[in-house]
């Protein structure tokens, strides 16, 4: 057998302590990546059949389609107190990273004309996923081809007859409402309705003047003739050239602002954790929220609901949800809708 010289020995050493060290660091590296052990809860704080419960039903299925996840996702729906249930629920759950929560306004809106002693920073902040536009809407055999036309009109009309049809009370589409009336100086009798389809149906019957439903609640009705786009609440045109109605499509529907209509409102579609959570368990959500949205499914549901696609995360996150929670407190001070 030959013998092996003192060089060589310590050569060999010198590698399997290299090898073991480099083998330590990658077990150590792979045990930092956080992942689900049990069930995940995804807690929508809205009722079933709405925009925040087709969202988180649809994510839900993305991830069981694409095996994105060794875990299964539950959706829960807990919409009591306009859903401070949701919100209290997951403030509540500390250093629980096995749930999740979809946010709507009524992240801000809620705490605002309730009272309910809750604020988003009671939460941890994952990520936006995206902005769910609102559209002002008149029937289609209606005079109105633009929203100076629909004001003026609703300045010269007589007391109740115009009329702004709405889901909900003190949330979204009653807060554009009221910015819409203290830009302009016109009144509307706001009528609150259960849900956007009822709002469009009410639209194309003319018992509502105008609605400020969300694309996809309205999008149907628009295909068919029986309402119009008058303009988006977004700071920017929707980004979608593929005709929808008339040969136009979302694109050709021009901004309320530069309409002459100085209001401009998007509502959050948003990820939140428990507070406590570490930011390895953050970013295991981070990242399977980016793997969501880079899939074929994910993008036709954004086309179709013709959303805003904007993404946020960390502190470009948190600074938007800041301004945006500001921009609330401004607009429901204003229409008389805080809590006494």
């Amino acid at each position: 057998m030959e013998s092996i010289s003192r060089p060589a020995k310590a050569a060999a050493i010198a590698c399997l302590s290299i090898s073991a060290a480099a083998a330590a660091t990658l077990t150590s590296g792979a045990a930092l990546a956080w992942e689900p052990t049990k069930s995940v809860e995804f807690i929508v704080p809205a009722g079933t059949g709405g925009g925040a419960d087709q969202m988180a039903r649809m994510i839900q299925g993305i991830i069981q389609k694409n095996n994105l996840m060794k875990q299964p996702i539950v959706v829960i729906n807990k919409s009591g107190g306009a859903g401070a249930e949701g919100f209290l629920d997951v403030s509540g759950s500390k250093r629980n990273p096995h749930k999740i929560i979809i946010t709507l306004s009524n992240l801000f809106t809620t705490p605002l004309a309730t009272g309910v002693p809750f604020s988003w920073k009671d939460m941890t902040p994952v990520a936006m996923l995206a902005l769910d536009n609102f559209i002002l809407w008149v029937n289609a055999e209606s005079p109105y081809q633009s929203p100076k036309e629909l004001i003026d009109a609703a300045k010269g009309g007589g007391a109740n007859s115009f009329k702004m049809g709405g889901t909900g009370s003190k949330q979204e589409d009653q807060i554009i409402t009221a910015a819409i009336e203290q830009a302009t100086g016109a009144t509307f009798t706001y009528i609150p309705y259960k849900g956007g389809g009822d709002v469009a149906a009410q639209l194309v019957g003319n018992h509502i003047t105008a609605s400020v439903n969300n694309p996809i609640e309205a999008v149907a009705q628009w295909r068919a003739g029986a309402l119009r786009p008058l303009c988006v609440f977004d700071g920017q045109r929707v980004q979608l050239k593929e005709p929808v109605a008339d040969g136009k499509s979302w694109n050709d529907v021009p901004t309320c602002k530069e309409s002459g209509l100085d209001v401009e409102y998007t509502m959050l579609r948003g990820i939140f954790m428990s507070p406590g959570v570490t930011a390895d368990q953050t970013q295991f959500y981070v990242d399977l929220f980016q793997k969501v949205r880079e899939t074929p499914d994910w993008k036709d549901f954004m086309e179709k609901g013709a959303f805003n696609t904007s993404f946020k995360t960390g502190d470009e996150y948190q600074s938007w949800l800041t301004q945006a929670e500001a921009t609330h407190r401004t607009l429901m001070e204003k229409a008389g809708f805080l809590a006494k």
